[in-house]
């Protein structure tokens, strides 16, 4: 058999040669072919240094680049296999269905700044899943290995909760949810001039126009939208002169003005008898007063809330472990114990939880359906307003009027949790548990009603350690 010594053109020629067959195979009827889209539309998506469109809805732990791969095939099987391409109806994969939803975003200026590079994408992938889906070689390939897939590295659980659209919900029912502890002063947009009972309100907002003019409209801190508050919010933050506290303390929640402002009191009087200017440095203090005391319902809900979208932007959460429960929805339904137990110390958190009567079987049901949280007063009372609590992504939950959450008349168990440890010093959205418990009362006929002045009551003097 005659050998032939491949020369340097011999080779260059049946590269070449080999490259023209395998494009020709990818091109059907003078379309571009899978490969050929690939190299064009895809990779410079996988080699940018920008960040995706995702970031539009995500704000963290997601990108484009997480389900491209250097091989076509690959890349193509990969999310073939994962559910996010369509083979019988290429237009409707879920891959293509995701990169649309920036379009949903109700934040008119972050559909703009994404929109260029959402439609590229969209665009990209359309062409390349198109074409793959043309080809029966490529649509017939085994599947890939668990380890061989592309996509995120945290879990599905994880980037669900990195969404802007979760932080907003969790927002609302954290923060938006007790706005009203700071009417009129800082929610403007709550006062009705036509009622009776607003007509004080109506007076205050009018002296600070007087004596503060344009600066009261730093005062407005919620906005008429829970959505247009956080922006606010954010954007203020990022804006905090030297040695003023931000409005959200990424740092340190504890130490967010949101949270230490109203937890201030008065600024001191001058020799004219005039309250000073009100401080955002230390020590702050706070035009309106006490709105807020350490490790009550209110505090609870929002350090809570400012700890976790700190850990989203930051990108702290690796499992499903860390996240935290996001499952609160506040109400305006008051528990008080009276006569709290002599050995409950002046000033230590106390947690209440509420778990129904199921009547069908005879018992307490194990899981609460709601807490709250205060501490142990002079006057030797607990009193909060109700978070009800259920499982996320519930019937119960979704059937819930978020901004009416009720509890139905009934029979109820109340048990008391206490912090002597001072763990929710540490993590203030923490959940005491059996270690901490210390007696539960039953409510026989409890009414739910709105309001600390109806609060559902129980005696420190009837809990017991069943």
């Amino acid at each position: 058999m005659l050998r032939v010594p491949l020369t340097g053109c011999l080779v260059a020629l049946v590269f070449g040669t080999l490259v023209s067959i395998s494009l020709a195979e990818n091109n059907v009827g003078g379309e571009p072919g899978p490969l050929e889209v690939f190299e064009q539309r895809i990779m410079p998506i996988f080699r940018s240094a920008q960040p995706s469109s995702c970031v539009q809805c995500h704000l963290a732990a997601v990108d484009l680049k997480n389900y491209i791969l250097p091989s076509y095939e690959k890349t193509f099987v990969s999310l073939r296999d994962q559910g996010l391409i369509d083979l019988a109806e290429p237009e409707q994969s879920k891959i293509l269905t995701l990169i649309r939803m920036g379009e949903k975003d109700l934040d008119k200026g972050a559909r703009l700044i994404h929109e260029q590079t959402r439609k590229a994408e969209l665009e990209a992938f359309a062409a390349w899943i198109k074409a793959c889906c043309n080809d029966p070689q490529l649509c017939g390939l085994p599947p890939l290995s668990a380890a061989e897939q592309a996509g995120p590295e945290k879990p599905v659980e994880v980037i669900r909760h990195m969404r802007k659209s979760r932080v907003v919900d969790s927002f609302v029912r954290n923060v938006w949810s007790q706005r009203m502890r700071c009417f009129p002063c800082h929610t403007p947009h709550e006062v009705d001039s036509a009622n009776p009972k607003h007509q004080a309100a109506v007076k205050t907002l009018k002296k600070f126009e007087q004596e503060y003019g344009e600066l009261v409209d730093r005062l407005k801190i919620f906005r008429e939208t829970p959505g247009a508050t956080l922006q606010y919010l954010i954007e203020k933050s990022r804006e905090t002169s030297q040695g003023e506290l931000p409005l959200i303390n990424l740092e340190n929640p504890r130490q967010s003005l949101l949270v230490v402002k109203p937890m201030s009191k008065l600024p001191k009087k001058g020799a004219d008898g005039k309250f000073e200017e009100p401080s955002s440095v230390h020590p702050v203090s706070h035009m309106g007063g006490l709105k807020m005391h350490p490790d009550d319902q209110s505090y609870k809900s929002f350090v809570t809330w400012i700890q976790d979208y700190a850990n989203v932007v930051d990108n702290r959460y690796a499992s499903v472990a860390e996240l935290p429960a996001d499952n609160w929805y506040a109400s305006k339904l008051v528990l008080k114990v009276s006569s709290a137990p002599a050995d409950w110390p002046r000033g230590v958190p106390v947690q209440l939880f509420v778990h129904a009567w199921n009547a069908e079987d005879e018992t307490w049901e194990g899981k609460p359906i709601a807490f709250t949280q205060g501490t142990v007063t002079p006057r030797r009372m607990v009193n909060g307003a109700l978070f009800l609590l259920a499982p996320q992504d519930s019937e119960e939950a979704r059937s819930w009027d978020r901004e009416n959450a009720k509890l139905p008349r009934g029979r109820y168990l109340v048990k008391t949790y206490i912090d002597s440890d001072r763990r929710l010093a540490q993590d203030p959205s923490l959940l005491l548990g059996d270690e901490e418990f210390r007696g539960q009362a039953e409510i026989k006929k409890a009414r739910w009603r709105e309001g600390f002045k109806k609060a559902e009551l129980i005696s420190g003097k009837s809990l017991k350690r069943e």
